[in-house]
């Protein structure tokens, strides 16, 4: 056996036959790739360009126009590399242009590399188009490097369209270089989609069936049971779920983590001050527990001042001080060890009510505090319309990543960060989603959708198929959850079920994935050679083996994970008398 195998003895008193478990890694060429780092000299063009026209700028300044009262030059850095640079800007549009054409349904990738001649400012790539503006995406960049402006758009109409670069400082010249737009169908968008679940969620495995003797048995029946997967896939509860037997026989059946709607919050359970009540959350917890649901705390703070408990406003600065400690120490001293993760301050790029009151450092602080009170969570920033809304340019890819950094600066922080995307979407743009996805993926931290929903549509459960299949298909997420929490009165934006517990159409799209991602009912017959191959998805499985020439079935646990090594790995598995 050679360094890339793993064994497995197993002796049992009864004859079985012998199986074999061979993980098989298929090369798959999509690149979900962004670049983080600002850089000497750009990137070539993702795609050749695209349809873009001289993108590069190897060809002076053709195919491109100017937009407002912009001038524009090319230049040429001391390696060679050639590039267009925008200066005395009077408007923010004022920019290069390039006329396009979009195709109505198409998907596109779009990058491009930008510098500005000082400071560090924001970029936007932006379309016109006929019904109006498209932002691709935006970019955080600075003089003295490029920086990698990674965005994605959908078009909803055919017919041409103009892209430049926005900056609301028009003060700085824009450098430009590497631009590349590359249009893909839906059914080139679904394929990458199943490549990228093929090389990220699941693994090739071939079973043998032999009998005592060696030989091999031909049509041998093979089942395989997903017991529990890998994927972390979830929704938010209420407290409504107890002692609610049908709500809870739902939830348990479909369900592998969790988030408490507002049971968590600091408003729930200091509702008057210095009167603690964690009763509902201590009974949610527990309920998460017996039936193997792992929770994600939500939240220990949220930054927008409306959701603060009645009485912190009125707080004094240093009682604000005191009252935040005591919040933090209180919250997660109980529930350590008992949650994955934290959701410690919670939408703190959109609002700032802490910082307002306490200092432009008090969200690093209270990251920094979490980490040592449960240092086995991980801590998260939570906000949304980082994938929901390119428009939103205080969530933007690029500010996440500015606020991750400013919160890792913090002195003597060595805490392990998540991000977290709540994903309360309207209509959703997939090419954009991924493009965020890329972008933040670049960090190589955790990523969770911690709120999915869709706003009510005619196209709600067709949108919110659409986001699950975009969002388990990259390989940079690590989890998801929907926040649809049953309450008789109505969920929050979307409900899964009606008040008997049967399935909205947002219910079945639900099912319908878990079916997908849990290979319901996979079973087959092992050929002439006694093999069975298969892809399942990474997690614990249970196969059931039988045959005519077997006394009973053959029944086994194993487990599917990530291989170690991009070469082909074997387990076996030997069970004889």
């Amino acid at each position: 056996m050679n360094a890339f195998m793993e064994q497995l003895i197993l002796l049992f008193c009864c004859r079985f036959p012998v199986f074999f478990v061979r993980s098989l890694v298929e090369a798959l060429s999509y690149d979900y790739s962004a670049n983080i780092e600002c850089l000497a000299e750009p990137h070539r063009p993702q795609y050749e360009g695209g349809i873009i026209t001289n993108p590069e700028f190897s060809h002076g300044l053709r195919g491109w126009s100017i937009l407002g009262s912009a001038k524009i030059e090319r230049r040429v850095s001391k390696g060679g590399n050639s590039f267009v640079v925008v200066h005395g800007r009077k408007q923010p549009h004022d920019s290069i242009s390039q006329k396009i054409y979009l195709r109505r349904g198409k998907l596109y990738t779009f990058s491009a590399w930008i510098q500005v001649s000082e400071g560090k400012v924001p970029i936007r790539a932006v379309f016109k188009t006929k019904t109006g503006y498209k932002h691709a995406g935006a970019v955080i960049t600075e003089s003295g490097c490029w920086s990698m402006l990674k965005g994605g758009l959908t078009a909803n109409s055919s017919g041409p369209a103009e892209l430049y670069f926005e900056s609301q400082n028009k003060t700085v010249d824009i450098w430009v270089d590497s631009v590349s737009l590359q249009p893909f169908t839906s059914a080139q968008w679904k394929a990458h989609q199943e490549q990228s679940i093929e090389k990220t969620r699941k693994r090739k495995v071939k079973f043998q069936a032999v009998d005592s003797l060696g030989n091999a048995l031909a049509g041998a029946r093979v089942s395989i049971q997903l017991k529990k997967p890998s994927f972390p896939f979830g929704a938010a509860i209420a407290k409504t779920i107890l002692n609610n037997p049908a709500y809870q026989k739902w939830f348990t059946s479909r369900f592998t983590v969790t988030a408490f709607e507002n049971e968590m919050k600091w408003y729930s359970t200091e509702s008057s001050p210095g009167k603690e009540d964690y009763s509902v959350a201590d009974a949610m917890l527990q309920f998460a527990k017996q039936n193997g649901i792992s929770v994600r705390g939500h939240n220990v703070f949220w930054n927008d001042p409306k959701y603060q408990p009645w009485w912190v406003p009125k707080l004094s600065p240093s009682q604000l001080s005191e009252a935040a400690w005591k919040r933090i120490n209180s919250i997660m001293s109980r529930y350590k060890g008992q949650v994955i993760a934290w959701d410690v301050v919670n939408e703190n790029l959109h609002f700032s009510f802490l910082e307002d009151r306490l200092g432009w450092n008090a969200s690093a602080a209270f990251y920094q505090r979490a980490h040592q009170l449960d240092d086995r969570a991980i801590m998260f920033l939570n906000d949304f319309n980082t994938i929901e809304d390119s428009r939103d340019g205080k969530s933007t890819p690029a500010m996440y990543l500015q606020k991750l950094k400013q919160i890792q600066s913090f002195p003597g922080s060595r805490m392990s960060l998540g991000i977290g995307l709540e994903g309360h979407f309207h209509t959703p743009d997939i090419a954009y989603i991924r493009a965020a996805l890329d972008t933040l993926a670049a960090t190589k931290l955790p990523i969770w959708i911690t709120e999915l929903d869709v706003g009510s549509d005619p196209n709600q459960a067709k949108y919110l198929e659409e986001i699950l299949r975009e969002t388990h298909a990259h390989p940079g997420l690590q989890g998801i959850i929907i926040w649809a929490a049953w309450r008789p009165e109505g969920c929050y934006r979307m409900c899964l079920t009606d008040n008997n517990f049967k399935n909205l159409p947002t219910g079945e799209v639900v099912d319908k994935v878990i079916g997908e991602w849990t290979h319901a009912h996979l079973a087959g017959l092992t050929d002439s050679n006694g093999y069975f191959e298969t892809s399942l998805f990474h997690g614990d499985h249970v196969v059931t083996i039988t045959h005519p020439s077997m006394n009973s079935s053959l029944v086994q646990s194993f487990k599917v994970t990530t291989p170690r090594v991009s070469q082909e790995t074997m387990l076996e598995v030997e069970i004889n008398a």
